[in-house]
């Protein structure tokens, strides 16, 4: 169990993060796939000095075509803008998952350069390891002169709701120059500075067996690089400190860490992947000890972005959905009792044949974390994270802060027992007959640590 003086050594770690001052005013939420996609490109229209976008990916579809002209647009109209692109390297140059890749996000980036050979928007790309599989770009943030536009989502059509679907993130605008600043220079000086980091916008690109070097130096480099700032706020205003990680040990893992086990009353945990480290669900556990009450927001399998429905053809990366169902109801099955209570509530989300994206941290009303990290292992050991921890002491953004969780929940049922979940009997045939055999050859936990 968390003792007095244990949470209190949490309390101390979050107390002693720089902090930078954050004006109330200047802090923003959006609630809406639509509303993020017209405010970016609102705020690139607007741009007067500089566009830094880092996200997996930029899709070759109408948003992704509607984004990546607005950048061309915004450039020609104001040739002394600062634009740069950044997206994971493995992605860009691979299809979707089970589709060719004949042609790629990074062949598009490469046409549409060459059609304005006098317009300079670099695309690059950031091979985070050597292969997809074992870490990826997963930096999160969208600078826009002063204001970062902070979400989870990529660049493609659902992420956007550019038609009829989307895939609900969270969405942040935080103008703060210093915060701006910081998240431009990580970017400078640790991966424009890589010889592993290239251009996509190039008809001949370096091979991954090239770069294999190079790729293991940014990797090394990575582990140990954080964001560089000086704080200026103190502990009773309103306040941000923006971090980033990669592999366990990071700063960035440690306050997650920190934070959930400082709650006094409630945290709330939104993740579209059941999946947590175990030390997180050890902190879960003891926290329901305490008489702490924890609420989990998650996406229904048929929500998951893996999800496959029954009557499309059935490839291994659609069991995902299903063995993050499993994580759960295992799960609930021991902490039943905390269900009764009602310290324990866990909400499935669902909304027709939309999905849920939606990842964060809230704890005791005074803090929040927005970030793009899964809280699965994959983010704690493999993939390139980061996030912005906000700290409320005055509650000015709790509106905003209590709008977004009511918008959240709107689509979610209570789970009120494990048995409200489905057991592996009652899957598909398919579906259950790789489960099993995955679990006999136990690579079912290999699966849920890269994926």
């Amino acid at each position: 169990m968390l003792s007095k003086f244990k949470r209190s050594k949490h309390q101390q770690h979050l107390a002693q993060l720089p902090k930078l001052t954050q004006a109330a005013a200047d802090a923003d939420t959006l609630y809406t796939a639509a509303d993020f996609r017209t405010t970016l490109l609102s705020a690139i229209a607007c741009a007067s000095n500089r566009i830094y976008l880092v996200a997996l990916y930029l899709e070759h579809d109408d948003a992704g075509r509607e984004i990546l002209n607005a950048l061309y647009q915004a450039k020609q109209q104001r040739p002394e803008l600062d634009i740069c692109v950044l997206v994971d390297w493995h992605r860009a140059q691979r299809g979707r998952i089970g589709a060719a890749a004949s042609d790629t996000n990074a062949d598009w980036y490469y046409r549409l350069a060459a059609e304005y050979p006098a317009l300079s928007v670099p695309i690059y790309g950031v091979p985070v390891n050597t292969r997809e599989a074992l870490g990826v770009l997963h930096l999160k943030g969208f600078i826009v002169d002063d204001t970062v536009i902070y979400s989870g989502a990529s660049i493609n059509d659902v992420y956007l709701h550019q038609h009829e679907k989307y895939r609900y993130d969270r969405y942040q605008l935080l103008t703060n120059p210093t915060l701006a600043e910081t998240f431009c220079r990580y970017i400078k000086q640790h991966l424009l500075t890589s010889a592993a980091v290239q251009p996509l916008d190039r008809a001949k690109r370096a091979t991954n067996s090239e770069l294999k070097n190079e790729i293991r130096q940014l990797r090394l480099n990575l582990r140990s690089a954080n964001y560089q700032f000086q704080s200026n706020a103190s502990n009773e205003e309103l306040a941000v400190t923006p971090l980033v990680g990669l592999g366990k040990p990071s700063l960035l893992n440690k306050t997650i860490y920190h934070l959930m086990a400082s709650t006094e009353q409630k945290l709330t945990l939104c993740t579209p992947y059941f999946n947590l480290p175990s030390t997180l669900v050890r902190t879960i556990v003891s926290l329901l000890r305490e008489g702490k009450q924890v609420e989990i927001i998650v996406g229904d399998k048929s929500a998951n972005d893996f999800y496959i429905p029954e009557d499309q053809p059935f490839k291994i990366i659609g069991a995902l959905p299903y063995l993050y169902e499993i994580n759960l109801r295992r799960f609930l099955s021991r902490l039943q009792r905390y269900v009764y209570s009602g310290q324990l509530i866990v909400r499935l989300w669902k909304d027709g044949d939309n999905s849920y994206h939606l990842k964060g941290v809230w704890v005791d009303e005074k803090w929040q974390l927005i970030t793009g990290n899964n809280l699965n292992p994959r983010a704690w050991r493999l993939d390139l994270e980061n996030a912005i921890l906000i700290h409320d002491p005055k509650l000015e953004l709790q509106q905003q802060r209590q709008q977004e969780l009511a918008m959240i929940r709107t689509h979610t049922t209570l789970v009120t027992h494990y048995i409200d979940l489905q057991s592996i009997d009652k899957y598909p045939d398919k579906v259950r007959k790789l489960i099993r055999r995955l679990r006999r050859i136990r690579i079912d936990r290999l699966i849920r640590r890269i994926l």
